[in-house]
């Protein structure tokens, strides 16, 4: 059995040694180490000017960003007299409710609703399909010139969208070799978002960051390409696929331009298109509009209340760790 010594006391004459200093936290909880805009010490030297400007900016976004939609749920619940008022009121002096269920009934909401739901469901499998098989045979097939391939898809994300309506349109209207017309077709709408450079790079990038190993190995017990991609790749990615998702699903319900021009027939008709067309008559009271500009819009604002971390944490999950 080994005993040990007890700790010797300190003689008389000697100082104890100084304990180390403990670490500032600078403002907001950050370490003097890190680094910011803006050093730790200004920060506390202008504490009341930082907080102030910081405010102002706050209060600037929330403006411009809410403004519209608190102009637009705000205008729905007025009477049609005050909505024509020269002079707009910002608060509303009468509330009418009823407005949502007047333009639900009288605009057949419900029909276009269904409508968009449907263009958005189908596109967003049409569109992860093939994002995600080429993102795949990008990465992990490499094909003979696959980098001049990746470098023309990522050459048309500096090209305006409008400049591509036309080539679009006239493919649409008479597909290249099959000589098919998909006017007011849902094929029309999920065939060029297939298109989408954005998403294939997102996709690529991550799964770069998925080790050849796994799928090497996997190659050994004998699993094939798909097979790879629908047990390994798939998996591993879901947290971009999530935010992929959320991109499509976005994409196809706000879009008005290219429906507009492809979706002629009304009964085919998504929910943004066919309000600009009842906006034009002068059946629908402007309130009556506004109303169903609001339960247009309101889909997407929980979809984005409720995913918005997803998409934060989605987008830097393939990220590397240095």
């Amino acid at each position: 059995m080994t005993l040990t010594a007890p700790p010797k006391a300190p003689a008389a004459g000697d100082t104890p040694a100084p304990a180390a200093p403990r670490r500032k936290r600078g403002l907001l909880g950050t370490s003097p180490a890190t680094r910011t805009l803006v050093s730790t010490v200004d920060l506390q030297r202008h504490r009341g000017l930082y907080f102030t400007v910081l405010g102002l900016t706050i209060a600037l976004f929330v403006l411009v960003f809410l403004m519209p939609l608190y102009w637009m749920f705000a205008s729905a619940v007025k009477s049609p007299a005050e909505y024509a008022l020269s002079t707009p009121t910002l608060i509303p002096h009468s509330f009418h409710p009823d407005t949502f269920a007047t333009a639900w009934s009288n605009m057949r909401i419900a029909k276009y609703f269904t409508n968009t739901l449907l263009y958005a469901a189908g596109g967003w499998l049409i569109v992860l399909t093939f994002d995600v098989a080429l993102a795949y045979a990008l990465s992990k097939l490499r094909p003979m010139f696959g980098k001049i391939l990746l470098g023309a898809i990522l050459a048309s994300l500096m090209l305006p969208a409008s400049a591509l309506l036309v080539p679009a349109y006239l493919t649409v209207v008479d597909v290249p070799l099959l000589h098919v017309n998909l006017l007011n077709t849902p094929w029309a709408l999920w065939l060029p978002a297939a298109a989408t450079a954005f998403n294939v790079y997102v996709l690529k990038r991550f799964f770069d960051q998925i080790p050849d190993d796994l799928l090497d190995a996997a190659s050994i017990d004998g699993a094939g390409r798909l097979r790879q991609l629908w047990s390994i790749i798939l998996p591993l990615s879901r947290p971009v696929l999530g935010v992929v998702s959320i991109f499509i699903i976005i994409a196809l319900w706000k879009d008005f331009l290219w429906p507009l021009l492809v979706l002629q027939d009304p009964e085919a008709q998504t929910l943004s298109v066919a309000l600009h067309r009842l906006a034009n008559t002068s059946q629908v009271p402007p309130t009556d509009l506004m109303a169903g500009l609001a339960i247009a819009s309101i889909p997407m604002i929980v979809v984005f209340l409720i995913f918005q971390r997803s998409i934060i944490g989605g987008l830097s999950a393939g990220s590397m760790k240095g």
